[in-house]
Parts: structure tokens; sequence; C-alpha cells
């Protein structure tokens, strides 16, 4: 075998290898970014459940303002529909789009109706109702700390698959770019906050 020959097969022997690592560290960044959306699935759920909870203890106290309360619910049902979608596909970047879109309306929503509950005392002081709304901002805090979790995930992958050479390999393997999980507007960003006092 002559030099060149050994060269050669040397150095294809170090491009499949590098390759393969490459590869393997793109599934691994990817099921990282998929195990950390699971972290927000899990919080969104419990936001979901407490919900129509916590508006159909309101209702007695606020049955005049029946238009807000059935907009919270809307925006809650529309927004668990899309996320369960994406549940299935955290690699969906217009599906991640939408949930952004539809988290920023139930956000606010959420907002109108907690500034709402301000004139109304008798919510104040009912135990239950004010349980539920610190149960529902402790969780509004830990869909953030994921949300943060799951978007740095995305852009550790997202860096991977697009640096040089690793763009060779990411393109023609289907690792599509990862969609972060960025809210419309930025005071829907900020975690809502409940006041009893």
């Amino acid at each position: 075998m002559s030099t060149s020959s050994i060269i050669t097969l040397t150095l294809l022997l170090l491009t499949a290898l590098y390759a393969i690592i490459v590869y393997n560290k793109l599934v691994s960044l990817r099921n990282r970014f998929k195990n950390a959306f699971a972290q927000i699935d899990v919080q969104l759920q419990r936001r979901y459940d407490l919900i129509p909870n916590l508006v159909e203890s309101a209702k007695s106290y606020m049955s005049h303002e029946k238009e807000t309360l059935t907009a919270v619910i809307k925006a809650r049902n529309h927004a668990q529909n899309i996320e369960n979608q994406v549940s299935t596909n955290p690699n969906n970047s217009q599906l991640m789009k939408q949930l952004g879109h539809a988290e920023s309306l139930l956000d606010t929503a959420l907002g109108k109706f907690f500034a709402l509950t301000e004139n109304y005392p008798e919510i104040k002081a009912d135990q239950t109702i004010a349980d539920m709304m610190e149960e529902l901002t402790s969780t509004e805090n830990k869909i953030s700390y994921a949300r943060q979790a799951f978007n740095d995930s995305v852009m550790h992958y997202n860096i991977m698959r697009e640096q040089f050479p690793n763009a060779f390999i990411a393109g023609p393997c289907q690792f599509q770019e990862g969609e972060l999980l960025e809210l419309d507007n930025p005071k829907a960003r900020e975690n809502i906050k409940v006041n009893f006092n």
C-alpha cells in the first residue's frame, strides 16, 4: 500500500469518525431540548388544570364579568389544544410559534381577570381562591424557569447544527432548526402577579 493510499484512507476514516461524533452529539442535543419541553409540558398542564377551577370558584363573586371569565377559559382551551400538538413534536417550529402566541393570549386574559378580582373584596377573603391563586403564581414561576431551560437547550442544539463543518452533517441528516418558545409581547413575558394584601 502506498503512502498516499494510507493518507487517503486515514483521512476518510477520520472524516467518518468526525461525522459519527457530530451526528451523535446532534441527536443528544435534540433529545435534551425535547426533554426540556417535557418539563414545560408538565407545568403547563398543571396551569391548564388550575385555571378552570379558579374561574369556576370566582364565578359566584364575578357574575357580571361573564365576558372576562369566558375569555380566560377560551384562551386556556386554545393554548392547551396547541400545547398538546407541540408535546408530540417539540421540533415543529410552526407549532412552537403558535404556542408562544396562544400563551401570550392566555397571559393577557389572565391579567385582565386578576385586575378585575381587585374590585371584589369577597374574592380576596375566600381562602380557597387565595390558595388557588397562590398555586397558579407558583406554577407561573416554574413555567418561566422551564421555558428558560428549554430555550437554552434549543440554543445549544442550534449552535451545534449551524457550526462549520457540522452543518454539512446536520442538513442531509434532517436535523431541523429548533424554535425557541417566545411570547408575543414583552408584558406577557412577565410573571402574573397576584396580590391579596
